[in-house]
């Protein structure tokens, strides 16, 4: 099985402080027994470092990196996906929204993969099968 990794549940894992922090952490650690494919976006994984680096610094980045980085397959956004992203958040017209969302739930529907792994309400008001 194939599950899409959102920023939020990354978030969750790597920061002590986070309500999710142990459930996301288990989570993890559940997808690795069961050898889950993993995957995300680069627009994902900018968001998530850039958060990172700016709540806990250079070093959870660096954590982030090495631990995340080889057991995630990125999926990079290329000029056609990042339209349709930017389309379909302009037609939802919700400030809450971001374009990484959308940009992930274009990836998500083209490469015909239903769950994700998130704290991110969004993603259940899209039709994805929510892990938390």
């Amino acid at each position: 099985m194939s599950v899409y990794v959102d920023t939020s549940a990354f978030l969750a894992a790597f920061t002590a402080d986070d309500a999710m922090h142990e459930r996301a952490k288990r989570r993890f650690e559940e997808f690795a027994r069961q050898q889950e494919t993993l995957i995300s976006t680069n627009y994902v994984l900018l968001e998530t470092i850039s958060l990172l680096q700016r709540r806990l610094g250079l070093e959870a980045v660096r954590s982030f990196h090495e631990n995340i980085g080889p057991v995630v397959r990125v999926r990079w956004v290329d000029e056609a996906i990042h339209q349709s992203g930017l389309n379909a958040l302009l037609a939802a017209s919700r400030r809450q929204l971001s374009l990484v969302d959308c940009v992930s739930f274009e990836i998500m529907r083209r490469i015909g993969v239903n769950k994700v792994f998130c704290y991110d309400p969004h993603f259940d008001q899209q039709g994805f099968d929510v892990i938390g």
